[in-house]
């Protein structure tokens, strides 16, 4: 492979594609079992992050402090374990990555019933659980993003992008409401074995898929996992769009961590919504998302595959600051529209970069840049959270809010002030000529 900057040169100098619809998709049999398990997986994960702390409060009678180690325990892997994940899933079939992570993750989350049905149950289970399941989950997402590229066309990206996101999005709008319905019924604990079961279905649906992805190019065995962790992170910051990609979505994220901190203070203290009801505004916010993923691609094939990335950004998200407008009474609705005009804008933009990132990266390095770009974009997340919380504190909710939502629209700029701007579609990648491949 040649150097980093001269790979990214093959891939700008390609041919642009048009995205189409994807209706092809519908009839690609390895897909749809991927796409079907990961629905699964993505009902009982979202199952879990509502019984999860309710198990720590209720049974366990957590404290505050307790509840947030336990949040922090199953986001920190994304920060610790990212880059060297990335290499690693890079040397070897990221498919058979998938499957023992799921299978880890069915007996670790899995033990949490088990352990209260005997009475054993007790909160340093519960941080292992969360910590162990999150490297799991780290290893997944990185080997997953990587995975389907190599199951579909490059053409197919952004449709397929497309569904998987209004999967995640249905996921954050039902899944709360059925982890809420199955802790009624059967308790926090009974309630996890909804997660475990899901990935049963994950690891069953990716054994059924019969296209096997290209083997990895032969490394030698005594390449350092620096030197590997490097060239991901180079490869990442010497592409003249993808640096501007990570530089606009670690950005929005910083913004929106603070107003997602700020969501429920607003709501409850500041409108006087009934707690009863901040539930269902909040929906409003994923109904957006699911309808960004339904429509990215056919936003894209109209606008164009890449000219939509900053277009989301700058156009379609620009009203998304009425938000911090709602007042009392009726002005409260203005609070889910304008979320859900965020949600909706950020699911296309989300959509459309992550294709652009598939399209354009070499395959020996898919794991390493995607490794990377989450562990920046991610990391931005909490800091967004804990300056929200100091700026609502100094200059008030609403102000901080208006700060909020400005700045998650003006990230946006970062791509349009990029090669981006002068292209319509994303390229198609033309493979470089090697010594037995007449140029």
């Amino acid at each position: 492979m040649g150097s980093v900057t001269e790979v990214a040169k093959d891939f700008q100098e390609a041919e642009p594609v048009s995205e189409p619809d994807g209706p092809g998709l519908w009839r690609q049999r390895d897909f749809l079992l991927l796409w079907s398990g990961q629905t699964a997986s993505e009902m009982g994960s979202a199952v879990t992050q509502i019984a999860l702390p309710l198990l720590a409060v209720v049974a366990l009678d957590a404290s505050t402090l307790e509840v947030g180690l336990l949040t922090a325990a199953a986001t920190a892997a994304f920060a610790l374990i990212a880059l060297p994940a990335g290499a690693l899933v890079d040397g070897g079939a990221k498919r058979s990555v998938m499957i023992v992570c799921d299978v880890l993750r069915l007996v670790i989350v899995g033990s949490v019933p088990v352990a209260a049905a005997f009475g054993v149950l007790t909160m340093a289970q519960l941080y292992v659980v969360a910590a162990a399941a999150g490297v799991c989950t780290v290893f997944f997402d990185v080997s997953y993003q990587s995975y389907v590229p190599s199951l579909i066309r490059t053409e197919d990206l952004m449709a397929a992008n497309g569904k998987l996101g209004t999967t995640q999005a249905f996921a954050q709008l039902g899944g709360p409401g059925l982890g809420g319905g199955l802790v009624g019924a059967f308790g926090a604990a009974g309630a996890m074995t909804a997660d475990a079961v899901s990935y049963a279905i994950s690891v069953l649906s990716i054994l059924g898929i019969r296209k096997r992805e290209e083997p990895p190019p032969a490394r030698t065995a005594d390449e350092p996992l620096r030197r590997r962790i490097t060239e991901g992170l180079r490869f990442v910051f010497g592409h003249p769009i993808l640096r501007r990609v990570v530089a606009c979505t670690g950005t929005a994220n910083l913004f929106s961590g603070m107003s997602s901190a700020l969501v429920m203070v607003f709501l409850v203290r500041v409108l006087h919504v009934r707690p009863a009801l901040t539930g269902l505004i909040v929906a409003g916010a994923a109904v957006g998302g699911m309808a960004g993923g339904v429509f990215a691609g056919r936003l894209a094939k109209r606008i164009g595959s890449a000219r939509i990335i900053w277009v989301s950004s700058l156009v379609l998200s620009a009203p998304q600051v009425i938000a911090a407008a709602a007042w009392q009474g009726w002005g409260v609705l203005l609070f889910p529209l304008g979320w859900g005009i965020a949600y909706f804008a950020g699911m296309v933009y989300n959509v459309a970069q992550l294709s652009y990132r598939q399209s354009v990266t070499p395959p020996e390095l898919l794991g390493r840049m995607n490794a990377a770009v989450r562990w920046i974009v991610w990391g931005t997340l909490p800091f967004g959270g804990i300056l929200g919380g100091v700026l609502g504190s100094l200059i008030g909710v609403r102000p901080t809010l208006w700060v909020a939502f400005i700045g998650t629209w003006a990230a946006g700029w970062f791509v349009y002030f990029s090669p981006l701007r002068h292209m319509r579609d994303v390229p198609r990648p033309v493979p470089v000529p090697g010594p037995d491949v007449p140029s």
